[in-house]
């Protein structure tokens, strides 16, 4: 594997619980990408445990949302993990900051692959949180692996659908995506011929007096010190550009109707993203054979980074039953 530079001393955006252990770790998942992860785990805990990988969200690092839900996950019981996905944060992958809807997804397996591997975790026992983009890719995950027996998805989007269509679909029309691959592949030859891969910018700062409220909303958190972190994209110099060309040509959520395993959707009432998780789960139980245990969850008046860090709207006594009831 990759030896990776990881950071030794404290440096999340949340306060150290004094009930969990933590160390850091890597592994790698099927395309030789070392992966880095923090590692949390109750203490005094005994024997094989219930285990939960946590990604998300899409941009962020495991030093924020994720490694909180994981850090809170241990303190409940749980072997916990939160990891950052491949080309970003800690993790290895060249070149940096990009993404793509088929190794991200393999990123969770990956996880499971390490979470299996781990003397301290039970195999037979793991589940996964993808939070934000992440959460879809999560749902992605699960209806192509089968060791995943529980899913969470949190404040979710569908990174395929967004870049494909625009926010509630309303760029979707062959004309805009012409124009939008147009500019895309634009950009490719301007960073070959330059040999690096121009940045998109993260989360605009200043800030405009006319922006929107969900922007307003994903600056509150990752340019404010409730959320900023230094290895964070949205906080910083964003993703490349060139990041979502994959994500116009490749769903992710085809074949959600199929997964058997057990399914929490967990979105909050005002969030702007929240159509994202009303229609995958509509579309996870249409039809389906498999939807017993499938649940959307709406929190009242809750918007899209409340469930990033605010603990008295993360529903986790409702996650933690979830989990104790499916792995």
């Amino acid at each position: 594997m990759e030896e990776l530079k990881l950071t030794k001393e404290w440096d999340k955006v949340f306060p150290k619980s004094e009930r969990v252990n933590h160390e850091k770790a890597v592994f790698h998942n099927r395309y030789g990408i070392t992966l880095a992860c923090d590692v949390y785990s109750p203490k005094g805990a005994k024997g094989k445990l219930p285990a939960v990988a946590v990604c998300g969200p899409f941009g962020a690092v495991k030093e924020q949302a994720s490694g909180l839900y994981a850090q809170e996950l241990a303190k409940r019981g749980f072997l916990a993990i939160a990891f950052d996905p491949s080309f970003t944060g800690e993790s290895g992958g060249e070149p940096r900051y990009v993404a793509s809807p088929d190794i991200n997804t393999e990123d969770f397996s990956a996880a499971v692959d390490y979470l299996s591997c781990r003397e301290d975790a039970d195999s037979d026992k793991i589940g996964i949180i993808g939070i934000c983009g992440w959460g879809g890719m999560a749902l992605n995950a699960a209806a192509m692996d089968t060791r995943i027996k529980a899913t969470v998805a949190s404040t979710m989007y569908d990174m395929t659908r967004v870049n494909a269509k625009g926010y509630f679909d309303a760029a979707d029309s062959e004309e805009a995506r012409f124009e939008m691959k147009k500019a895309l592949n634009a950009q490719r030859t301007v960073d070959y011929k330059n040999g690096n891969y121009e940045l998109g910018g993260g989360v605009v700062d200043p800030l405009p007096d006319d922006a929107p409220f969900f922007v307003k909303d994903y600056y509150d958190y990752y340019k404010t010190k409730r959320g900023y972190h230094s290895h964070s994209l949205n906080s910083n110099g964003g993703w490349n550009k060139t990041s979502s060309l994959s994500f116009i040509n490749m769903p992710i959520l085809a074949y959600i109707n199929e997964i058997r395993s057990a399914v929490l959707i967990v979105h909050g009432e005002k969030a702007h993203s929240c159509y994202f998780s009303k229609d995958a789960y509509a579309a996870m139980t249409k039809d389906g054979k498999y939807t017993q245990n499938k649940e959307l969850y709406i929190i009242p008046n809750a918007v899209h980074t409340d469930l990033y860090d605010r603990l008295d709207v993360i529903p986790f006594d409702k996650i933690e039953a979830f989990f104790k009831e499916n792995l």
